[in-house]
């Protein structure tokens, strides 16, 4: 009965949305979240029949993420749940075993992960670890016969990306990367505006994600990080600006902001500026900080503008275009996405943020560090 009241109220505040701009339908406003609305009341549907059981999902690194998003995330997934825990620290072990109870068999440490292959329990390896450890963690799960969530970026280098692909396809596994942006209603509405051009064609993206990093923690190490905000934020701002315009960019400039704390930013980027060129000759505004606030994903187009600010946060996104207010709900966007891929592995078939998204991603990102080492625009090639 909630679950069923969850889906009304979803529907209920995206048929508001589609009120509160003019010529707009339901469908057009977020195909991509009624679909996901559609298949998990079919799957739900199925159940009431054959109650399949859900599929598990080891969380491999219990690291703020996992512990304050994935894991109560995996409370209200009707398709997958939380089954095991890989971590190196026994105090963090103990905890999670205790909160979720999670046995003794389904608990790993670093060295004893491969064992993981002969444990039925698991369906799902979900990597949420530090960029630089993505690549390891994912060809070893896939080699244990797992399929795969990789957090974003997907790896610190496109050769990575390359052996992460290559490993899953070689066991016939699928492979996810964790833009769970794909999954929330108001990222998809800047998508559908952007791309049927609901505001006329999209002229000018600006896409600005910053905030302020503490001292110590290890994405200001580039060994565990591959880079600095580029790599955590920006890449928010990147997949931004190519789901609002629905092209992909043709090529990129780039310029490292000042570094105004030398001893914190001894080896990463305080913050970086970049513009993507878009075919349709649309550009995209683009800055990333580690020591700012910032939270907007705005487009300009020719018959008015859309935004969202805050436009990348786990929750209280809102929006708003030149016409008034968009009235979306917020959802539970890690229990969306991880259902999605549920539902993939389920059905067998390929995630709508393949490994093959992660890739071109990591290109864009290289090509951008490239711009602004050599203050020269970099083509962009060989896109998919």
């Amino acid at each position: 009965m909630e679950n069923s009241y969850k889906r009304r109220q979803f529907l209920h505040h995206l048929g508001h949305a589609a009120f509160a701009v003019p010529c707009l339908s339901v469908l057009s406003l977020d195909a991509a979240a009624s679909n996901y609305l559609s298949n998990a009341q079919s799957d739900e549907n199925d159940s009431w029949q054959s109650e399949p059981r859900k599929l598990g999902i080891a969380l491999v690194g219990l690291g703020k993420y996992s512990e304050g998003q994935l894991a109560p995330a995996l409370q209200d997934t009707k398709l997958c749940k939380l089954t095991a825990i890989v971590t190196g620290s026994p105090e963090k072990a103990q905890k999670w075993k205790q909160k979720y109870n999670i046995p003794d068999k389904n608990v790993y440490d670093y060295k004893n992960f491969d064992s993981i292959k002969d444990n039925p329990d698991v369906d799902i390896v979900y990597v949420v670890l530090p960029n630089a450890m993505h690549a390891e963690y994912t060809v070893r799960a896939a080699k244990a016969g797992k399929h795969v969530i990789c957090e974003k970026p997907m790896a610190v280098s496109v050769k990575e990306c390359q052996e992460m692909i290559k490993a899953c396809k070689d066991a016939n596994k699928l492979l996810s990367i964790g833009y769970r942006l794909h999954f929330e209603p108001h990222n998809m509405t800047m998508a559908e505006f952007g791309t049927r051009k609901t505001y006329g064609k999209v002229k000018k993206v600006i896409a600005l994600d910053s905030q302020e990093m503490e001292a110590g923690e290890w994405r200001l190490d580039k060994q565990r990080s591959g880079g600095g905000p580029l790599m955590d934020l920006g890449i928010y701002c990147v997949q931004g600006a190519l789901y609002t315009t629905g092209e992909l960019p043709v090529s990129v400039t780039a310029k490292f902001g000042k570094n105004e704390d030398t001893e914190k930013f001894k080896t990463v980027e305080q913050s970086i500026s970049f513009q993507l060129q878009f075919p349709s000759g649309a550009q995209a505004d683009c800055n990333t900080s580690y020591a700012d606030k910032q939270n907007l994903l705005r487009a300009e187009a020719e018959n008015g503008w859309f935004e969202l600010s805050p436009a990348y946060a786990y929750d209280g996104l809102k929006g708003k275009t030149s016409r008034g207010p968009l009235d979306i709900i917020n959802v539970n966007q890690q229990a969306f996405q991880m259902d999605d891929f549920a539902s993939c592995v389920l059905k067998k078939k390929k995630s709508k943020v393949p490994g093959e998204m992660g890739m071109r991603d990591v290109k864009i990102l290289m090509a951008i560090y490239e711009a602004a080492a050599t203050g020269k625009k970099v083509m962009l090639k060989d896109l998919v």
